[in-house]
């Protein structure tokens, strides 16, 4: 079954002085029909003014994914050193036992970002945070950004530089497909997961039905997918419990 979320339909939270775009409910925005897809727990979009900070108090038990959509941030959990991330990278605050807040401070050019909450599925882990740069230009399919797989990262020591997604607590993955016109990506799972689809640009095709930019499709039953680029398109998808 696959359910469509038109980006006209999306609500608005307020957060730290930001406005943020929500698929699902989030501080100030509630809707009992859409409070969040399996394990995947927030889906927000926000934009940050140059030299602005949004910043979030104490969480637990959540990785917070932020992908760069465009600009540059800065993502510093408490506790630990700012990281710097450019367009197409990712920052993930993985909060484990608790941490006492999460900042994402913007470049000169500001930053718009899509950010990510995936419940942890192992419990009490030290708060950590990783940054991935973005990838370089593949071959249309989807390659991993975030993985809760061990599976998913061969190498488990030093600097990573070989791509590998960053490390998650929530038995999840989040991947990025840049697609070009007329060809198509294809993602497999396996039965109990929900597959969450983000359009960021462009326009695709899944079975017969069309999304454009900011549309989302929320799949369930579904252990293949294939997205068919109408227009060039970059696409965000999770793969998470149902």
């Amino acid at each position: 079954m696959m359910d469509i979320r038109r980006a006209d339909t999306l609500g608005t939270a307020h957060s730290d002085g930001l406005a943020l775009r929500c698929h699902f409910a989030f501080a100030d925005y509630q809707d009992p029909a859409h409070i969040h897809d399996g394990r995947l727990r927030v889906l927000n979009l926000g934009q940050i003014g140059a030299g602005a900070t949004y910043h979030l108090g104490p969480e637990a038990s959540v990785d917070i994914v932020t992908w760069v959509r465009a600009g540059s941030l800065r993502g510093r959990m408490d506790g630990c050193d700012p990281q710097p991330v450019e367009a197409g990278g990712v920052h993930l605050a993985s909060t484990g036992g608790g941490c006492a807040g999460v900042d994402w401070c913007a470049g000169a050019d500001g930053a718009s970002f899509i950010q990510f909450w995936l419940l942890a599925d192992i419990k009490g882990t030290t708060p950590a945070q990783e940054t991935r740069t973005a990838l370089p230009g593949g071959d249309g399919g989807f390659v991993l950004l975030a993985s809760g797989f061990p599976e998913d990262d061969p190498e488990e020591s030093g600097v990573v530089a070989d791509g590998a997604p960053v490390a998650l607590s929530a038995r999840a993955r989040l991947a990025h497909a840049a697609i070009p016109a007329g060809e198509g990506a294809a993602y497999g799972t396996c039965m109990g997961r929900d597959l969450y689809v983000v359009v960021v640009s462009g326009t695709i095709s899944i079975g017969e039905d069309i999304l454009d930019q900011g549309d989302a499709a929320a799949l369930t039953g579904a252990t293949d997918l294939t997205v068919i680029a109408r227009r060039d398109a970059v696409v965000l998808l999770v793969d998470v419990a149902a």
